[in-house]
């Protein structure tokens, strides 16, 4: 349950890196890069609508431990109080952790062998940002340990 739990607070930080480069502040990027990406702007309903969409599939994780993860709620029309199967589950639950795995592994690894297109900010900016976007790393493995032990409950 508490695997679970932490699955949001690991991309909590880069939502939070994100949010800040949104409203407007550099953080480590140009000006010119800031005006190229839209940054205020709609760059900055994209950057808000990553951030959003982001933290609301972390959050799924928590249905594996919780009864609406079993169960579809009572509220959900013709559905409701039906046991959900288990591969309903585990199977996109087991793809989105690989997926995240090759997506964040890519991602995060990008930061240490390539140049980031408009970073200036130098050394103190760019261990911030990489600090930030480090835990997103725990993701997929979190996500794959949480499916399995739903699966290991409900088979």
């Amino acid at each position: 349950m508490i695997l679970a739990h932490l699955v949001p607070l690991t991309v909590l930080p880069s939502g939070v890196w994100r949010t800040v480069l949104g409203f407007g502040f550099g953080m480590g990027f140009s000006p010119t890069a800031l005006e190229a990406s839209d940054i205020p702007g709609w760059g900055s309903a994209w950057v808000f609508f990553l951030t959003v969409l982001t933290e609301a599939l972390a959050l799924l994780t928590i249905g594996l431990v919780r009864p609406w993860g079993e169960v579809v709620p009572a509220w959900v029309p013709r559905l409701g109080g039906r046991r959900i199967p288990p591969a309903a589950v585990v199977v996109p639950a087991t793809v989105g952790g690989i997926l995240l795995i090759v997506i964040w592994t890519f991602a995060v690894g990008r930061l240490f062998v390539a140049e980031v297109e408009g970073f200036t900010g130098g050394n103190g900016w760019w261990v911030l940002m990489v600090s930030c976007y480090l835990p997103a790393l725990l993701w997929g493995p979190l996500l794959l340990s949480v499916t399995y032990l739903h699966y290991r409950a409900r088979t």
